[in-house]
């Protein structure tokens, strides 16, 4: 890899409009986020169970006293014998966030359909502390659209980030994000959710290579990324696999 050298003054002068196209970025970005703010919210009426170490949680629950919820959807399935590669790269970022997110009336919580004791020794395997919970006999994975059943699979199209798409697009499990808020009366509303590449700048990692000389050097999405304690085994490639 080499780029074009040119004279200090060359640089400043690139590096200038540049600037231009990132402060553009910035104001989209702040655009965006009040647009996401902004957007309508549903009333969440179903009552979920969730398999947690303390025993079983309502939906209620996993707020913990806090008005604001954020609930990633983990793909870690029941029968896969680990956590997909994306997912885990993005977990990896989060539990230095907990008391800044914590502090500011916000649950950060991970959801999976694996079964309690399987989530259990996969995240002490990767060394996290953020709570990590099962839905495991639930609708919730499914009314979410992150679960397929083998039917649903079996159809000509599934919904996933809000668009029909080919099963062969999709596995049983697929990743997100979804938010919730719960009102001083105990009302729960669903207020967003992000689906595929959605969640992205949540992964700091990835927002400082894009800072470095050879930016993300990749040619797949994430195609790099390995479960970081296997970063000396190129046998386990693979970005999601069970």
């Amino acid at each position: 890899m080499q780029n074009e050298v040119v004279s200090r003054e060359q640089w400043l002068e690139a590096r200038r409009d540049l600037l231009l196209k990132e402060k553009e970025a910035t104001k989209l970005r702040d655009s965006i986020n009040a647009a996401r703010m902004a957007l309508p919210w549903v009333k969440v009426d179903k009552d979920y169970v969730f398999e947690a170490p303390e025993g079983r949680k309502s939906l209620a629950d996993l707020f913990d006293g806090r008005s604001q919820l954020l609930i990633y959807h983990f793909m870690l399935g029941p029968d896969w014998e680990a956590g997909c590669t994306g997912c885990s790269f993005l977990s990896d970022h989060v539990d230095g966030a907990l008391p800044h997110l914590n502090h500011h009336d916000v649950t950060w919580v991970t959801v999976s359909r694996a079964p309690l004791d399987k989530i259990a020794a996969y995240k002490r395997r990767m060394g996290w502390k953020f709570p990590w919970v099962s839905s495991f006999g639930s609708d919730f994975n499914f009314d979410y659209h992150v679960s397929f059943s083998p039917e649903d699979l079996a159809k000509d199209k599934v919904l996933y980030n809000f668009t029909a798409i080919e099963p062969a697009e999709a596995h049983d499990e697929l990743p997100g994000l979804s938010a919730f808020y719960r009102n001083d009366q105990g009302e729960i509303f669903h207020t967003y959710s992000s689906y595929a590449r959605g969640p992205e700048e949540l992964i700091g990692t990835l927002m400082i290579l894009d800072r470095a000389p050879k930016g993300r050097n990749e040619d797949g999405i994430m195609n790099f990324v390995r479960r970081h304690d296997e970063y000396e085994d190129t046998s386990k490639a693979s970005s999601c696999c069970h």
